[in-house]
């Protein structure tokens, strides 16, 4: 069974988390200024890829709150877990 660390509640089995998909995408500031191209590209286009990647990711059957984490989508493989809001690792801003 793969483990995720929860960054509250610790290492639990990944049947008790879903995934919210890529981290760090920011909300356009005025989307009614968008086109529909822009608007389109906001919601659904994403990076997909193969290797280290953020995602946010639910505990749904646990603590219930939303964090980050570092996965590779290659090996499954999860590296960091951190709280939303917190600087993502390697990241010097």
């Amino acid at each position: 069974m793969l483990l995720i660390n929860c960054p509250w509640c610790g290492l639990r089995e990944e049947t008790e988390f879903s995934c919210g998909g890529e981290a760090h995408i920011v909300r356009p500031l005025q989307p009614e200024a968008l086109t529909d191209e822009q608007w389109a590209d906001y919601l659904f286009m994403r990076k997909n890829i193969k290797g280290d990647q953020r995602e946010q990711w639910y505990h749904s059957g646990g603590c219930r709150r939303w964090f980050n984490a570092e996965r590779n989508t290659v090996t499954y493989k999860f590296g960091v877990t951190y709280k939303p809001g917190d600087p993502a690792p390697g990241d010097d801003s």
